[in-house]
């Protein structure tokens, strides 16, 4: 799951690059076509590039093993108790796997966006279902009542001929064949796809919009060559912008931006040496490749021999050495040598490997001949350090024998995190806390904060009956002072409806700042609960060992310090949950500010058509 995450951030990062390149050094360019090609490029690099590792082997010489003499005294009647500072608990605390939430959460997306992927293809085969195809040439037009957009789709192209001039269809015809001719589809449903993989990246979004805006550019640029009129072509594009309905996952006609198409199509040609734009993007790519996929592996040179149990002897002790890499038969050899030829009873339990088999938990419990019992526990999220068993044979010929972690050169003591050492009697109470003393005490969870749902300001209100009405077209569109003096009126019309515009911009501003405000504040309560939610869990595994070694695993106290903490957690839980239903009852208070501001949206195209239509009947009048 880890690999994956790694490959979807690195991916996002270079669609992230690609559009930065695009937007800051292209994007004004007049080479549309080059664009084309290096936008599909960026999207295809992005998920092949993660997949290519280059390994670097560094080969080093294996540490010297050096056995040094071990002069261990036995002290009777010493007890050890664990610090507060190990992190020992046979059984994990409970937690939340932000690995799978962020996976669900992901899953639900990527459905959710693949749902409306096949929607919209049922929408577009329903327009194409039963109408009447005409074959001409490569294409097939496909005449339809419904008031839609001008589109292509592949080789067909959809249009209302009962909407347009026969100059005006001309236009739209043209420019759509050049999408059907280039396969212009194909970009539009590559960039549909890369938004589900990554719907969860805003880039994606801009990254399909900038993919569908150069398409236009082309398509505009290509039939203007073929048309003599292009101040014709340019109303026409003005015209198609009244038009409401669109299918998705096809080249419409209409577009939004349609200034900048304008623009593009009347702007100079670019220079020819502004192609080193493109290749600036190769120094980037290099350094994402220098810096996340060069994978170092530092390898051991093989010794002659190898043998992770190592046996160390001197005149007065035998020491066995168990290491990181000891495997599960060597720890049974070495339970087997010590019972047979010492006849001394260890046993080692919960062993724990990671992915390159090194052991990162352990626990060794070994019984001496005077009663005495030992036990010591090792867990790390990385390999363990190594321990040792000593055997000592004083003059008498008595033995005595205990564990040592790496470092120790005298006492099983408390030597490091993550390592418990404890000697006491088998069947005595802990002498040092005893069971007259007060029982450890479980620390209580922390609350989660709750986002701030104060309401929020009202839309602010627009008299639509004082909206301007739109000036009126000459009838004859080759008299130049009658189009002069519309073009003038027409840039009024537009100044004067820029007017109702700040209302709903400011209100949208304002909306902004208080939700700034109001996640800037709940972050940073987020911040101090994870903080107390960190302190809270060391203080539970402190509380685990305590108790542990306190009163035992199955001995009643324990077990109600364990239904505490459960309960806890289930308190905890509970605080997620409620945390979660507030941000959902936020979620949907802006989906219905939403609502409201498209509705506002609505009323105002409504208005414009209305005003269209007033024109329409005044000029039949």
């Amino acid at each position: 799951m880890e690999a994956l995450f790694i490959f979807i951030a690195k991916a996002s990062g270079l669609i992230t690059l690609f559009y930065f390149a695009y937007y800051f050094l292209l994007r004004k360019e007049t080479f549309f076509n080059s664009s084309r090609w290096f936008l599909l490029a960026g999207l295809l690099t992005s998920v092949i590039l993660p997949f290519v590792i280059y390994t670097k082997v560094i080969w080093i010489d294996p540490a010297p093993v050096v056995y040094e003499p071990v002069s261990y005294v036995p002290i009777a009647n010493h007890n050890y108790i664990p610090s507060h500072t190990s992190q020992i608990a046979e059984e994990e605390p409970f937690e939340i796997n932000w690995n799978l939430v962020s996976l669900a959460v992901y899953t639900l997306g990527f459905a959710a966006f693949m749902i409306k992927f096949g929607i919209d293809f049922y929408s577009l085969n329903s327009v194409l279902k039963g109408k009447k195809i005409e074959q001409q040439e490569d294409f097939k037009f496909v005449d339809v009542n419904e008031n839609i957009a001008p589109f292509s789709y592949f080789d067909y192209i959809v249009y209302n001929s009962s909407l347009y001039s026969e100059a005006e269809l001309q236009s739209i015809l043209e420019h759509e064949k050049v999408h059907s001719d280039q396969y212009h589809t194909v970009d539009v449903i590559i960039s549909r796809i890369f938004c589900i993989l990554f719907w969860f990246n805003p880039i994606i979004w801009l990254y399909k919009k900038a993919i569908l805006q150069n398409l236009e550019f082309i398509a505009d640029n290509e039939a203007s060559k073929k048309i003599s009129d292009k101040k014709a072509y340019q109303y026409t594009l003005l015209k198609i912008t009244t038009h409401e309905t669109c299918v998705a996952i096809t080249n419409h006609f209409y577009q939004s931006l349609i200034k900048k198409r304008i623009v593009m199509l009347n702007k100079n040609q670019s220079k020819k040496w502004h192609y080193w734009k493109y290749y600036a993007i190769i120094p980037a790519l290099g350094a994402f490749v220098l810096l996340f996929q060069i994978k170092t592996i530092a390898q051991e040179k093989k010794r002659a021999q190898e043998n992770e149990i190592t046996v160390s002897k001197n005149q007065d002790s035998e020491i066995f050495k168990i290491s990181k890499s000891t495997t599960d038969q060597e720890l049974k050899d070495l339970t087997a040598k010590l019972k047979t030829d010492h006849n001394i009873d260890i046993k080692i339990s919960d062993v724990k490997r990671n992915s390159k088999n090194e052991i990162t938990a352990i626990k060794i419990r070994m019984v001496k001949e005077n009663g005495k019992m030992q036990i010591i526990e090792m867990n790390s999220s990385d390999a363990i350090k190594d321990c040792s068993v000593v055997l000592n044979t004083d003059d008498e010929g008595n033995k005595d024998i205990s564990l040592i972690t790496e470092g120790q050169t005298e006492h099983p003591l408390v030597t490091r995190n993550n390592v418990v050492i404890k000697d006491f009697n088998e069947n005595d109470a802990d002498p040092v806390v005893g069971n007259s003393a007060v029982a450890p005490v479980a620390p209580a969870a922390p609350v989660a904060p709750v986002f701030p749902a104060e309401p929020m300001p009202p839309l602010p209100a627009i008299d639509m009956s004082k909206m301007p009405r739109p000036p009126a077209a000459p009838t004859n569109p080759k008299d130049k002072v009658a189009m002069a003096k519309f073009e003038k009126e027409m840039a009024e019309f537009e100044k004067k409806m820029e007017a109702f515009e700040p209302d709903l911009s400011n209100y949208e501003k304002q909306i902004d700042a208080i939700m700034a405000e109001r996640s800037a504040i709940f972050e940073k309560q987020m911040e101090q609960y994870e903080v107390a939610m960190e302190k809270f869990n060391s203080n539970m595994e402190k509380f685990n060992i305590d108790m542990k070694f306190k009163y035992g695993n199955d001995s009643k106290e324990y077990e109600n310090g364990i239904k505490q903490y459960e309960k806890d957690m289930k308190q905890y839980e509970f605080d997620m949950k409620q945390h979660e239903k507030a941000m959902q009852q936020h979620a949907k208070d802006m989906k219905q500010r939403e609502k409201d501001m498209k509705q506002r949206e609505k009323d105002m195209k409504q208005r414009e058509k209305d005003l269209k239509a007033w024109e329409k009947e005044n000029r039949k009048a």
